[in-house]
């Protein structure tokens, strides 16, 4: 019922996550990143717990194939999760287990790996991957987010979806992306895109207040001279 990508960029060393679901508020639970460690994504009958513990080990310094190994082995009801990782030197792993749900794939490429359950086609993730690749130096987040398009475009999942999220990851605690449609009868990742657009512009300037307020541009809000 979910398709996703997780993907690294080598020349900023953000990490992030794009995921769109037929579920309400995919953001709340699936995608998971954090600076200094990657980008995780747990789906299909959701473990929220799986993304921490992985992001956890990256940090301590495991690769993405054995920190997904460590948490996943001998786990309770592994065989309903599915698992896709990132670490910030560009390695992926994934997770598929026997209880997936429909028709289910993954396919990964260089830094980025992308899954799902519940596919039209199994091109799906394929689609995502060719995407991401051909996304040059554009921003991490503008190459997850197109590589979510074509997976809707290749046929992304069976039925509707009704929500996305954006997650991005760099130098700060916080996210420096988190954006999300938390339901929508329309196509979630349409409305991602345009809070995408919206957001995009302003997105330098929370972090300038979050680090120096006193440089940072005004809050263009009624009252603020």
């Amino acid at each position: 019922m979910t398709f996703s990508i997780v993907g690294h960029c080598a020349r900023t060393g953000m990490a992030g996550v794009a995921i769109t679901t037929s579920s309400i508020a995919v953001g709340s639970r699936c995608p998971h990143v954090r600076a200094g460690a990657g980008a995780v994504t747990t789906q299909n009958v959701t473990d929220p717990s799986i993304g921490p513990e992985v992001l956890a080990l990256l940090a301590d310094g495991l690769a993405a194939p054995q920190a997904v190994a460590r948490v996943m082995e001998g786990r309770a009801h592994a065989e309903y999760r599915q698992v896709a990782a990132v670490d910030l030197s560009g390695r992926v792993a994934h997770v598929t287990g026997s209880e997936i749900l429909g028709t289910y794939a993954v396919a990964s490429g260089a830094g980025c790996v992308a899954a799902g359950n519940l596919l039209a086609t199994t091109g799906v993730p394929a689609a995502m991957i060719a995407s991401f690749e051909a996304g040059g130096v554009t921003h991490l987040a503008e190459r997850l987010l197109a590589a979510l398009e074509a997976g809707i475009a290749a046929g992304g999942e069976e039925g509707p979806t009704h929500s996305a999220a954006l997650l991005v990851a760099h130098e700060q605690s916080w996210p420096l992306v988190d954006l999300r449609v938390d339901w929508t009868e329309d196509c979630p990742g349409r409305a991602l895109r345009a809070l995408w657009r919206d957001y995009e512009l302003q997105m330098n300037d929370y972090s300038l207040r979050a680090l120096n307020p006193a440089a940072a541009p005004s809050y263009g809000v009624p009252g603020d001279e």
